[in-house]
């Protein structure tokens, strides 16, 4: 049972249906993971065994008296996690910060809410950096995740605390949500799969802070797990139509067809021209290239001159916005905010409030750069390019020497800020190594609405190169009959 939980969660779902395992068996399993990493990785804000065993047992009821358990509730038995920025009715909801320190969650967001009726169960949730503003995940609640392949490096941000649950075997999988980045550059660190979806795709009620106003572009929750055909099944059950609450319009699904992939090229985007990538990140992108080269994809070089305008809005509307939006929740509460968060506000704080003339003119040109940006990647099934300059960072670390020349924090993660401001759908699948065996990851993303063509493509990718469990979640333990018993840790 050693290796079970770190398993596809297809795999598991595929064991639960044909009974070779009971869900209170894997509710067990992964408790006890949980108990043996969880002190080091610090991945949970919030973990209840005895909730998740009660429910695992009537998983295991609900599963005998059905005639189609996998019909009614595809999920069913099968534990996740959810980033607890995303309201999880019963837990903490505390989005990293002591202001809110204590902040359970009443009712479940819709995203939530349907995976329990999937038949999901709730592991607990994960840890996050203070307002969710950082590529980090450390705070003064809980501390600072770990990154399962070293215990020196960062996990990511801000969906750090599900992407360490995941890729140690801590829980099948999730939601995490992303406005810069959040869920591919945890998975980048980690070795896992994510996508960030079209905003709208999947329902974003229940986040705190809310995707509202510029956020409702640049945010989106988005699932993430050990395999890109997981991540495929959970946003095809968080997906379901409905009327968005912030435009009302009721947001399709695309189809793919995979003559239709092929009929277009994919670009490959080493850099940006800008800023220099280590040289293990540009062999990740070249290598899954050449994979998709392999299956019958044209593979072209991929430049564009509006990638950096997209940027630079991006920055006005996640940083300068971000600060307006923040700063009147933390009014004299400097001395509470965490380091991590006081260096977001120290990097928006050397520039002005913005001015309505400047929001406005932001807001125009980000429509203008939309729409030529997507007309552009329309001529491509996929843009394959870098998650960031680097691979995972050690805590606390805001600056990199990458081929000779200083790559600052923000700076090394622009390859997924491009895509918040498009408002389009990015996958993450893992393909490389670092020079000290760090995890690299490969953005697969296209213009909005093409989710399911990204998907499709990142499948492809993933088929060919994928997870591969960090060696702490294969270490031995002790293991006494079915009891749950005090275990050594790593640390």
């Amino acid at each position: 049972m050693s290796e079970l939980t770190v398993k596809p969660a297809t795999d598991l779902l595929s064991m639960l249906q044909q009974r070779s395992i009971s869900s209170f068996e894997l509710a067990t399993e992964h408790i006890r993971e949980i108990e043996r990493l969880n002190p080091c990785l610090l991945a949970y804000a919030d973990f209840d065994p005895e909730r998740l065993l009660h429910a695992a047992r009537q998983a295991d009821d609900s599963r005998a008296r059905s005639q189609r358990p996998g019909e009614d509730a595809p999920l069913l038995g099968l534990p996740i996690s959810i980033k607890s920025s995303i309201a999880t009715a019963g837990y903490r909801c505390e989005t990293g910060t002591v202001l809110h320190r204590g902040l359970v969650a009443q009712d479940d967001a819709v995203a939530v809410s349907r995976m329990r009726q999937a038949g999901a169960l709730i592991l607990g949730t994960t840890n996050c950096p203070e307002f969710l503003m950082a590529y980090e995940t450390d705070n003064l609640l809980y501390g600072a995740t770990a990154n399962p392949w070293s215990l020196q490096h960062s996990a990511g941000g801000s969906s750090g605390g599900e992407a360490a649950a995941i890729a140690a075997g801590l829980s099948a999988g999730g939601i995490g949500s992303d406005s810069g980045g959040s869920v591919r550059e945890p998975a980048h660190f980690t070795g896992i799969c994510s996508l960030k979806p079209t905003p709208g795709r999947i329902p974003s009620q229940g986040h705190m802070l809310p995707c509202v106003g510029p956020f409702s572009i640049l945010g989106a929750l988005g699932p993430m797990a050990r395999t890109m055909r997981d991540v495929s099944l959970f946003f095809q059950l968080l997906s379901a139509p409905y009327a968005s609450f912030t435009t009302g319009i009721t947001i399709p699904s695309s189809s793919t067809d995979a003559t239709d992939l092929r009929s277009r090229p994919i670009g490959v985007l080493e850099d940006d021209g800008l800023v220099p990538v280590t040289s293990e990140t540009r062999l990740a992108v070249r290598s899954a290239a050449a994979a998709l080269e392999q299956r019958g994809f044209q593979v072209r070089p991929f430049r564009c001159n509006l990638l950096e305008t997209a940027r630079q809005l991006w920055w006005t509307f996640f940083i300068r916005c971000g600060r307006m939006l923040l700063e009147p929740m933390i009014e004299s509460h400097d001395s509470e905010l965490s380091p991590t968060f006081r260096y977001f506000l120290d990097v928006a704080r050397t520039e002005p409030f913005l001015t309505g003339q400047e929001l406005l003119s932001a807001w125009t040109q980000s429509d203008q750069v939309r729409s030529a940006l997507s007309e552009e990647l329309a001529s491509y099934s996929a843009i394959l390019s870098p998650v960031c300059s680097i691979p995972a960072f050690k805590h606390g670390e805001r600056e990199w020497q990458v081929e000779g020349r200083k790559v600052e924090y923000f700076s090394a993660m622009r390859f997924t800020q491009w895509f918040n401001l498009l408002g389009a759908p990015a996958a993450v699948v893992p393909v490389g190594r670092s020079i000290d065996g760090l995890p690299i990851g490969v953005q697969v993303a296209s213009y909005p609405h093409q989710d399911e063509a990204v998907l499709a493509i990142a499948e492809l990718v993933d088929r060919d190169f994928g997870y591969q469990p960090p060696p702490m979640a294969l270490e031995s333990r002790s293991d006494k009959g079915g009891e749950i018993n005090e275990l050594a840790t790593p640390c």
